[in-house]
């Protein structure tokens, strides 16, 4: 039986070798428009990869459409770098393709000189904060003809297809959204006067590519906008690009970036969305592609599989592991490298002017800087620590040559990626950490599990460098009563070594403190197995359901003596967690003081005074402090040693694994 991610499709006369499609993602890496090096060497390793078909940009299609670190697509000036790119990935396997997008009031000013952005009408953006030109008449019908004219450039460059972004809130869904477009002409008021713009930009690429060139959309199958398109809306649109456009394909996104819902973080399930690429699928006779969140093969046929699409999106799944595609077909599934959906290096690097990074694959976006050579002189290397920056260490060891020993002092390998997987809607750390030890396994990379390294130890081994990945511990809070018998620590707690009464207060407001509030925010809820055996039996109302969803058996309160809450975090998850510590009644305190723990919960010090919280659990998440104890004894061997991860300085998953790739490469 061929497997269904594995069969052959055709968009218009364009055979696609496999049903992986990576759909176009930021990724920071044009400079001044033009295609660098490292954009190629970045699609060089997914087409290698053997992903069915690879689409790159956006690609701007004038000056207004995007910023510099776009790919640029509206000047001929910018033939050579895009011929290039569909090259590199035409010639290592993989099928072409090049979205076209205008940002429209999803623009800063500060990226186009410091003029207007532009939209249907003068709505100011949550996102940028800017309130765009309302464009007239005659400019509408010139970005028109600036789109058909960059999709020949497109088509001129070498690429097998092109794709426009018609939704996530740029230009075109701006028009399509009774929320963005309040204009009383012809290209405002009904579904059929918004859909004219979309309509009008596609007619015009067909045209100006010609009827057997391939032809993708990329659309909201529902774009979460209070006021703005749900499903049905957007399925007529579907139909139109279809039928009156001639579109060969639709892949089909969700959300706009203003959103509430999320839509690409662990928080999501996965294949969550696909009901919206089966809604449309429904409606129309074309290819449709399903998107977001999968990440890994059984999801990827499941899908297909159920006929909810025709291919799959997997976009960060294969920023995460290029060669997803090639081991799935190498029946390797077991060694795939999976997306924990944390967005730290993908989507939080571009709110900091970053190229996009990895903190799964740390050769991800170094792809030119970051080789793995053969070490001249292989040496013996001792890595402890089987936490996320001790494993990445040993792997990367091991591949250069080296005689790779490693060491944890548990009886599993995974460290604080465990503790990170705790709360809800986390699971993909604790599937991260598999994956790590996966690759530890089948490299028979020597490993020591239960074994407490001292002096002899070392002695025993005799290595010639070590790499020192020991994590961290819990830091005690240095007040009265930490030692009382109501007192936890967020660790234990997290990894089910202890429990609370139903009054609960835990001291700390960073990553750890919210993700323990959170965690604990679900006792008491419903399963999602209870919930749709409770909603599809109609034995509870909906609106009843979800109270029952979000309030659990217990009363949670947060301390944090700074001003914010869950600092730590990186961007695309802190908003969403932010929004589950309202939704779940989690009281937060800020710029609070913890002075001493009674029997009876816990006595605070705020602007207003001193007071006393009552409390059946106190719950100590103050953070952590590196655990580096041996650093002083390997000193005295004079053995060379390497710190990472927390061990040297706290930081995140995303440090600890790219320091273990350095340091493994290093030596």
């Amino acid at each position: 039986m061929i497997d269904p991610l594995f069969a052959p499709i055709t968009i218009n006369r364009l055979e696609i070798k496999n049903r992986i499609y990576m759909p176009a993602m930021h990724m920071g890496m044009a400079d001044n428009y033009q295609v660098t090096d490292q954009l190629i060497a970045f699609y060089e390793e997914r087409a290698r990869g053997g992903a069915g078909m690879i689409a790159v940009g956006y690609a701007t299609v004038d000056e207004l459409s995007g910023s510099t670190l776009n790919i640029g697509a509206h000047d001929d000036a910018f033939l050579p770098g895009l011929g290039r790119l569909a090259a590199a990935i035409n010639d290592n396997g993989a099928r072409s393709c090049c979205q076209l997008n205008h940002s429209g009031r999803y623009n800063f000013s500060f990226f186009i000189d410091g003029k207007q952005p532009v939209a249907p009408s003068a709505i100011a953006s949550k996102l940028t904060r800017e309130t765009p030109k309302a464009l007239e008449i005659d400019e509408i019908k010139e970005i028109v003809v600036r789109f058909a004219r960059a999709a020949g450039r497109v088509k001129e460059a070498g690429f097998d297809a092109v794709e426009v972004l018609s939704g996530t809130g740029y230009l075109i869904s701006e028009f399509l959204s009774p929320l963005t477009n309040k204009r009383e002409d012809e290209y405002g008021g009904s579904l059929g006067n918004r859909m004219r713009f979309g309509l009008e930009v596609m007619t015009a690429i067909r045209e100006a590519v010609g009827p057997d060139y391939p032809v993708l959309v990329r659309m909201n199958g529902n774009d979460f906008m209070p006021q703005g398109q749900g499903r049905k809306e957007l399925q007529s649109y579907a139909k139109a690009l279809a039928e009156e456009a001639r579109v060969d394909a639709l892949c089909i996104n969700v959300g706009w970036h203003e959103a509430r819902v999320p839509q690409i973080t662990a928080s999501v399930p996965r294949g969550t969305f696909a009901y919206l690429s089966r809604g449309i699928k429904e409606q129309v006779d074309i290819p449709v592609i399903a998107s977001h969140r999968i990440n890994d093969p059984l999801t990827a046929r499941e899908v297909i599989s159920d006929g909810m699409c025709d291919m799959v999106a997997m976009g960060r799944s294969l920023i995460a592991d290029p060669f997803l595609p090639a081991k799935v077909e190498a029946g390797r599934e077991k060694e795939i490298i999976h997306c924990t959906g944390c967005a730290q290096g993908c989507f939080d690097n571009l709110f900091k002017l970053k190229h996009v990074e990895c903190l799964c694959n740390p050769r991800a976006g170094h792809e030119l800087t970051r080789p793995v050579p053969k070490a001249d002189a292989p040496k013996k290397v001792m890595v402890i620590g089987g936490g996320a920056g001790g494993m990445n260490a040993a792997i990367i060891a091991c591949d250069r040559g080296h005689e790779v020993s490693l060491y944890e002092k548990t009886e599993q390998l995974g460290g604080q990626l465990y503790l990170a997987a705790a709360p809800p809607g986390r699971g993909e750390f604790a599937e991260f950490a598999k994956d790590l030890a996966t690759q530890v396994k089948v490299r028979n990379i020597d490993l020591h599990l239960n074994t407490t390294v001292d002096k002899a130890v070392i002695q025993g081994a005799n290595p010639d460098h070590i790499i020192l990945a020991t994590g961290a511990t819990p830091v005690i809070l240095p007040i009265p009563g930490v030692d009382l018998p109501h007192v936890v620590d967020a660790w234990d707690l997290l990894l089910n070594k202890a429990y609370t009464g139903q009054r609960v207060v835990v001291v700390g407001g960073g990553a750890v403190g919210v993700e323990t509030a959170l965690f604990l925010a679900e006792k008491g809820t419903l399963t999602d197995e209870a919930l749709k055996f409770l909603f599809v039996n109609k034995a509870e109302t909906p609106e009843d359901l979800f109270e029952l969803c979000v309030k659990g058996s217990k009363k949670i309160t947060i301390l944090e003596m700074l001003g914010k809450i869950g600092k730590d975090f990186g961007k695309s998850t802190r908003w969403g967690m932010l929004q589950d510590l309202s939704r779940f009644g989690i009281e937060s305190r800020v710029g609070t003081k913890a002075l001493e723990i009674t029997p009876t919960g816990i006595k605070i010090e705020t602007d207003q005074g001193v007071e006393t919280l009552e409390a059946d659990t106190v719950v100590l998440a103050a953070g952590a402090k590196p655990e580096n104890s041996l650093a002083i004894m390997i000193a005295e061997t004079s053995i060379p040693c390497t710190l990472v991860g927390d061990a040297k300085g706290i930081g995140m998953a995303f440090d600890a694994v790219h320091q273990g790739f350095e340091a493994a490469v290093a030596i």
